[in-house]
């Protein structure tokens, strides 16, 4: 684009309010493209556009803009993080969250609730969707957590038996993870057996048919370990809760513990 220097400067207010507006929302162009194109610093043409009532964009709008243009590379996207990496920046994370005050999270909460009620009819039924799906999905092949602590019980040299039929006297019953070797059985409790998502009635139904699941469970002389997930799932939390029942396993371990103290939660 091929503009002569001075013209910017010698035209009226309301029409340098119409180049600049072009410039910058029809093109998506920066300051410091526009700038160059006048041959002058980006700090003068911010002062007159200021002057003129046009709003600069914030940072996360510009930074989207930049990378739709291609003047800026995707500081993520296309590139693998270590598990190292991926650790830090969780741990680094939960510690800011745990660092803010009661009033603090529940500010952030707020903004979370007030997105939610920015969502349009249809946002939200794509949203209910897309959960009933992963509930589904969740049912068959097990959940995030439970699928993490597999994997850790295993990296740790424990031989685990996921969802395991038949070992019940109420066979409609299945055990989330089973580790033989200890005769521990292990439980992970999301938020729909403790929240009323679907409702009180089928969360009592919910509620109930765990307690007597825990009584079988117990009466077949078995450990039981119990991993209510109350908190935000993060890397952090996931982490957290596999080095708490890596700990109960290893004390079975070394001594099975007796009838009464067979019962643990995380």
């Amino acid at each position: 684009m091929k503009v002569h220097r001075d013209a910017l400067w010698s035209t009226s207010p309301q029409v340098q309010k119409t180049i600049l507006e072009n410039y910058y929302h029809k093109y998506n162009m920066s300051w410091a493209e526009i700038a160059k194109l006048h041959d002058t610093y980006a700090n003068k043409i911010i002062r007159l556009a200021r002057k003129l009532g046009i709003e600069s964009r914030d940072k996360s709008d510009a930074q989207k803009v930049a990378l739709s243009e291609g003047r800026q590379e995707h500081p993520t996207e296309g590139k693998e993080r270590s598990e190292k990496t991926r650790q830090k920046i969780s741990e680094g994370q939960g510690k800011i969250w745990d660092s803010l005050s009661e009033m603090e999270q529940m500010e952030r909460r707020q903004i979370g609730i007030t997105s939610w009620n920015k969502k349009t009819p249809s946002q939200k039924t794509e949203f209910f969707k897309k959960s009933s799906e992963a509930l589904q999905e969740a049912s068959q092949n097990g959940s995030k957590m439970e699928n993490y602590l597999f994997e850790t019980l295993v990296r740790a040299g424990y031989r685990v038996e996921k969802h395991l039929e038949h070992i019940l006297q109420n066979e409609k019953f299945h055990i989330d993870l089973y580790i033989p070797a200890v005769r521990a059985a292990i439980e992970i409790d999301g938020p729909l057996h403790f929240e009323p998502v679907y409702g009180q009635e089928k969360l009592e139904r919910r509620q109930a048919a765990d307690l007597q699941k825990t009584g079988l469970i117990l009466s077949a002389r078995m450990v039981l370990v119990r991993v209510k997930l109350v908190k935000r799932e993060s890397q952090r939390n996931s982490r957290n809760i596999c080095d708490q029942v890596l700990t109960i396993l290893n004390d079975i371990q070394s001594k099975f513990p007796p009838k009464d103290e067979r019962y643990f939660e995380v």
